[in-house]
């Protein structure tokens, strides 16, 4: 009969953190088709519009860590702009994504980071982590609008954001490119914690075993769940208005 290993007294324990994460872009250029890819390593050719918003939930291992990732789908229709306050909110980083065959995707970057930044008002707010994707990059060079160089360049005046050219379909750079993300995450709240007095940045942690306190993670899952919610209810409605559409 085999011995039983002993823990070795010496290995830290892995601590937990919660991270949001919120995705958004003009419409069509693979958000969906990211996370998909991201989440479940699939892709799917079918393209299904985001109505409003959509939010999943995936975790990961970083270093010393398990990051619990929410993270959210949003709609790149003008008309859901409206809702993205309470999408946004208690955002802790996010994605902007544009086609590399689509000029105007990528004109529109800046006033999608200005609409996340005004709704969302979060804390330190030059310090919140901003990645940038140019996704479907598996298109014939010849396809391209928007070069690698111009997208860094672009990134660098407006940020320093970290910049990735993906490809959903093919599965290129995605998960690099969400790691990358998140450690610019982890390192920012260690940052702030330290701050407001969290020593080494444990403040956010939880140890192993422990129930997380509704006024941690569980608190701001239980919001996010109610705006799933909503979006429910917004998703009747559109279906009602496209009937209605298709009836006339």
């Amino acid at each position: 009969m085999e011995a039983t290993p002993t823990p070795d007294p010496q290995t830290k324990p892995l601590r937990k953190c919660f991270v949001k994460l919120v995705i958004i872009g003009d419409s069509g250029v693979g958000k969906t088709s990211l996370i998909q890819m991201f989440e479940h390593n699939k892709f799917n050719q079918a393209f299904k519009p985001t109505i409003g918003a959509d939010f999943s939930n995936k975790e990961i291992t970083l270093d010393d860590r398990v990051v619990t990732l929410q993270i959210w789908d949003t709609a790149g229709q003008e008309r859901f702009q409206s809702l993205g306050s309470a999408f946004y909110r208690g955002a802790d980083c996010c994605v902007l994504v544009y086609d590399v065959t689509n000029n105007m995707s990528f004109e529109n970057l800046l006033n999608w980071k200005q609409i996340f930044l005004t709704k969302s008002e979060p804390r330190e707010p030059h310090t919140l982590p901003f990645l940038v994707l140019g996704n479907k990059s598996d298109v014939d060079e010849g396809q391209k609008k928007i070069s690698e160089k111009e997208a860094k360049k672009f990134c660098n005046e407006n940020g320093e954001m970290l910049c990735f050219e993906t490809s959903a379909k093919n599965n290129v750079n995605v998960e690099a490119a969400f790691q990358a993300l998140i450690a610019r995450v982890v390192k920012r709240q260690d940052d702030m914690n330290k701050i407001l007095g969290g020593g080494d940045g444990s403040k956010s942690t939880i140890p192993p075993g422990a129930k997380v306190g509704t006024n941690n993670m569980n608190k701001r899952a239980n919001r996010s769940t109610k705006t799933k919610v909503q979006l429910g209810q917004l998703e009747k409605t559109e279906q009602k208005k496209n009937n209605c559409a298709k009836c006339n």
